[in-house]
């Protein structure tokens, strides 16, 4: 029998087994596509189109939805329907990576290859590609759907092109995919420039304080790849090969030197993406500015991918048993712990930086760079607890950062600002994406029942059983810093008196509440059944060689230390239960009062009386700690700030001089002459 999309259907109905009350949706779904089968259009194209794509490779049938999503985008992406097909194609990826069955199976290589200059360029998707492939589509779809509506809409009306936004986007999506995939290290170059670039354009999209801030980071991003580069050249020159097999090899009989060298400049250039210090200053301003939904993509994903980077080499291929061997001379410190160190400092630094902001996107973004501390820590302690804490972060906090940004977006598309200095008490008014902000805040600050908790707890729990004390304090330290500005996040936005000028506001549009609530739902389950996530982790770990962690569906299953958040969240809702029963069946009556009609602290608070406690939120710690921060925190940050700044000045000034090519290239050269 012929394929047709409704066979196609059926079949991934039949593999659900869903509720028999999903029949009725099943059989509006198969009418439609039966007409659409039954069109001169689709008999005279799109069966063989069809039985064509169904029968590619796997991985080929990924990486080409990936690009017909990206050259749809850039034929179609004016279309005000643009943004539903968008999110359809992203689902459409998402399926594809499914049927490739490499997370529980073996890996698969891609049909497809290039040659360039004798040398072969070749793809291949295992576990640890799976995982961030996943993740990396995930993002786009829900990305797509919330930018689909009332966002593009108040995007087109500014003047922006919505196609440049479609196309950055698929972009994106599409460099990632291929860098993900890569196995050898040509292709990782080439998915690893056409990331960053492809980072650059969604973040110079609306131009302005985005372009410059794009710039800066494409000043790092070519320093950071320069740097990758020379380890390229480095282990070609010890190999004679690009494949990853020889490259293991070559690495297992590689002098200390050779491998602090190659760690240095591999550890550099990903950690530039990564934004670890002291490599993390262009970051928040580029996530911050860049366009809504945008902002959501980037904070989510993209830098995660110089983790991924990490992984691979430093993890996969050098290893944590040999970074223990490397000490650093004349000190008590080996490699790895310099490593869980730098993730330290980067946990605590950008973490109290974001506190102190009064943008909702800049505090968000801080964050950002905080949290990837803690998936580099875990990964660090190289126990199976410990690793598998910090794999899990990389998904729990795509989910939370996502819906967090999403929350955040909405209220300016609301609102028109995002200063928490003239914001407050919007709970009133945007009650559902106040639950969504409130999910994801305690998902952040890793408290439960939220999917933070449970690898934040891992992280933690390996420090203390792997005898790392001082780093265990280290990264309590920044979730303290964590908590205090969350709380300052979700109470100058959505607590407190509302304002006069947002009386009128209404909740966000449906188009963006239905992936907000989604991911709120999503961040909630992978904390209540965390095995699911465990499980994929599990195969990961297997495939890098490292221990794997003993999963259950409420977590995990250990004599020095388990966890089983099914009890955990039972316990805790039925204390919320038995509070609220005290509350609502033994407690007083109460009256509910407006806003504008209160008392507080001997006044009686109505319209004329512009009471907002949310202003300069923290003045009083401020005050405590100012001058502590002012005489060496900020001088530290300030210095390295404006080191890093000269050196992006430079980098900027020769990247647009009139013969860019000649000069990048005398830089190479000259880095690789001194490497070999």
């Amino acid at each position: 029998m012929a394929t047709s999309p409704t066979t196609v259907v059926d079949q991934l109905l039949a593999g659900l087994h869903l509720p028999d009350g999903f029949d009725a949706v099943a059989g509006v779904i198969r009418e439609f596509l039966d007409q659409v089968t039954n069109s001169a259009i689709w008999t005279r194209y799109g069966q063989q189109s069809l039985e064509w794509l169904i029968g590619m490779n796997p991985v080929d049938r990924l990486f080409m939805l990936s690009a017909l999503t990206l050259l749809l985008m850039l034929l179609l992406g004016r279309l005000r329907s643009a943004g539903v097909l968008a999110v359809l194609l992203y689902g459409a990826q998402f399926a594809a990576l499914l049927s490739t069955d490499t997370l529980f199976g073996a890996p698969l290589a891609a049909a497809v290859r290039i040659t360039v200059a004798d040398q072969s360029l070749h793809w291949s998707y295992d576990a640890l590609s799976w995982f961030f492939a996943m993740i990396t589509i995930g993002t786009g779809f829900v990305t797509a759907w919330y930018a689909a509506g009332s966002w593009m809409r108040r995007y087109r009306e500014a003047g922006r092109s919505a196609r440049a936004f479609h196309v950055a986007l698929a972009l994106n999506c599409f460099g990632m995919l291929l860098l993900v995939g890569s196995a050898d290290l040509l292709s990782l170059f080439l998915g690893w420039e056409l990331v960053s670039w492809a980072s650059f354009l969604l973040m110079a999209l609306v131009g302005g304080p985005a372009a410059q801030a794009a710039l800066k980071y494409l000043a790092y991003a070519i320093s950071g790849a320069m740097l990758i580069l020379g380890a390229i050249a480095l282990i070609y020159g010890i190999s004679g090969s690009f494949e990853y097999d020889a490259v293991v090899a070559a690495i297992r009989s590689m002098t200390d030197a050779q491998v602090w060298t190659l760690l240095l400049l591999l550890g550099g250039g990903f950690a530039v993406k990564l934004g670890l210090l002291p490599f993390h200053l262009w970051q928040a301003a580029a996530y911050a500015e860049a366009p809504g939904a945008g902002s959501v993509f980037l904070g989510a994903i993209s830098a995660r991918m110089g983790l991924f980077g990490i992984i691979v080499f430093i993890v996969g291929m050098i290893g944590v048993s040999r970074l223990m061997t490397l000490e650093i001379p004349y000190t008590f410190m080996s490699s790895r712990e310099l490593i869980a160190w730098i993730a330290a400092l980067t946990i605590i630094v950008p973490t109290y930086t974001a506190l102190q902001q009064h943008d909702a996107r800049y505090l968000l973004a801080w964050h950002g760079i905080g949290q990837g501390g803690y998936m580099l820590l875990g990964l660090m302690v190289g126990d199976a607890v410990g690793s598998a804490g910090g794999l899990l972060h990389c998904f729990n906090y795509a989910i939370t950062q996502a819906a967090l940004l999403m929350a955040v977006f909405a209220v300016v598309h609301r609102t028109g600002t995002a200063d928490l200095n003239q914001l407050g008490g919007l709970v009133t008014r945007m009650p559902l994406t106040f639950l969504v902000l409130l999910f994801g805040i305690i998902s952040l600050a890793g408290l439960p029942p939220m999917a933070g908790f449970v690898s934040k707890w891992m992280v933690y729990r390996s420090l203390i059983t792997e005898g790392m004390p001082l780093l265990f304090v280290a990264a309590v330290v920044g979730t303290l810093g964590t908590i205090l500005s969350v709380y300052k996040l979700i109470h100058n936005i959505f607590l407190g008196q509302l304002r006069v000028e947002h009386q009128e506001v209404a909740e966000a549009p449906l188009s963006m509440l239905i992936p907000m609530l989604g991911l709120s739902a999503l961040i909630f389950l992978a904390g209540f059944i965390p095995g699911p996530a465990l499980s994929w982790v599990a195969q990961v770990q297997g495939q890098l060689g490292l221990p794997v962690v003993p999963w259950v569906l409420g977590g995990i299953v250990d004599p020095r230390g388990g966890l089983d958040m099914i009890w955990l969240v039972g316990i805790l809702m039925a204390g919320f239960g038995v509070g609220a029963l005290v509350f609502y069946g033994f407690g007083g009556r109460s009256r509910r009062v407006h806003q504008l009609d209160n008392y507080a602290g001997g006044h009686f608070l109505t319209a004329d009386v512009h009471y907002q406690y949310s202003d300069n939120f923290y003045a009083g710690l401020m005050h405590l700690i100012g001058p502590w921060y002012r005489g060496s925190f900020r001088w530290l940050e300030r210095s390295l700030a404006a080191t890093l700044d000269l050196v992006s000045f430079g980098a900027e000034g020769l990247y647009r001089l009139a013969q860019p090519t000649l000069l990048m290239l005398a830089a190479a050269v000259a880095m690789l002459a001194w490497v070999l």
